[in-house]
């Protein structure tokens, strides 16, 4: 029986994946682009996940991965001439180091103290981006040049190479976070998450499996804050602002914490929702917030985990 509620559920996401590949061919240009930037942020938000959802660890400090990765990846290749490849494993070893050692002391917390320093180590980020103005151009930015964003004989500036390098992302992180939930690792999360008391009385380590949780969803956010900076060409300090710890966040509880697709779900309605409410009324966010309102109170789980939970218990 588990084995058929893994293979159908590989199977959905095998087929999300594939959905996502034919839509490259049918959608217009402009939601083309939006797509591409969707696939980006629900691959940060499917990180997100792993550590809020699975591990139950309210983080406000992501936004601070997400500019390691952007800033590690952006920061060498202006400086120092790398190519876009070696840049990209730069941008993700910086994310992951910078994780390491946030987990090393923020999870000496618990609760909302673990919150707050989250958030002051996001919000020290923030801060050191301003302070060195010379190279990170603040708030204002830089540009990465067109010729440099290239890997191999891929140009990633060019809208269809660049939709199927986000869908890779987003395939790659899919289905290895797909795989860490339904391994035992997963489980031992899952348990922490319910009782961590009862995990440390069965054995397991917490800190330990926590520190992994957050280093993994710190890898996560560092790859899309890379792939992000090489595929529109933009680095900049506002990627490393609270609202970048916050979206991952909306994104997670719109489409149903704990569910390995409700990242994607939840990403996808909160851009379409702003660029359509945005398209008939300047209060664009006053209809979005009263929209999200209703939701939670239709949908208290969010989309996905709300129909995991009255229609299909076997999704993961």
């Amino acid at each position: 029986m588990n084995g058929m509620v893994l293979d159908r559920a590989l199977a959905l996401h095998l087929g999300v994946v594939a959905l996502l590949f034919v839509l490259q061919f049918i959608l217009p240009a402009y939601h083309h682009g939006i797509v591409a930037r969707v696939l980006v942020l629900a691959s940060f938000a499917l990180g997100y996940n792993i550590l809020f959802g699975y591990t139950g660890l309210l983080s406000l400090g992501h936004a601070l991965f997400f500019g390691a990765g952007i800033y590690g990846t952006g920061l060498v290749m202006r400086e120092f001439g790398w190519p876009a490849s070696a840049a990209l494993f730069s941008g993700i070893l910086s994310a992951v180091t910078v994780s390491l050692i946030v987990g090393f002391l923020a999870l000496r917390t618990v609760g909302v103290a673990f919150m707050i320093v989250t958030l002051m180590f996001a919000q020290a980020g923030y801060l050191t981006s301003l302070y060195f103005n010379e190279f990170t151009r603040g708030d204002e930015g830089f540009v990465l040049q067109q010729a440099t964003r290239v890997i191999g004989p891929f140009d990633l500036s060019e809208p269809t190479t660049r939709y199927f390098a986000a869908l890779l992302l987003f395939a790659i992180g899919l289905l290895i976070k797909l795989a860490l939930v339904r391994s035992s690792t997963g489980r031992v999360l899952v348990s922490i998450r319910e009782n961590e008391e009862r995990s440390r009385m069965l054995g397991y380590n917490p800190f330990r499996y926590k520190l992994l949780a957050l280093v993994v969803s710190g890898a996560f956010a560092g790859a899309a804050g890379a792939m992000y900076g090489l595929l529109f060409g933009y680095v900049g300090a506002t990627f490393v602002t609270i609202q970048y710890s916050i979206f991952p966040l909306l994104w997670v509880l719109l489409g149903g914490a704990g569910t390995v697709l409700g990242p994607l779900v939840g990403t996808l309605f909160m851009f379409y929702l702003v660029d359509l409410t945005s398209g008939f009324t300047t209060a664009s966010l006053l209809v979005v917030g009263v929209s999200l309102v209703v939701l939670i109170l239709w949908f208290p789980k969010g989309l996905l985990g709300t129909v995991r939970q009255r229609v299909l218990p076997w999704l993961p």
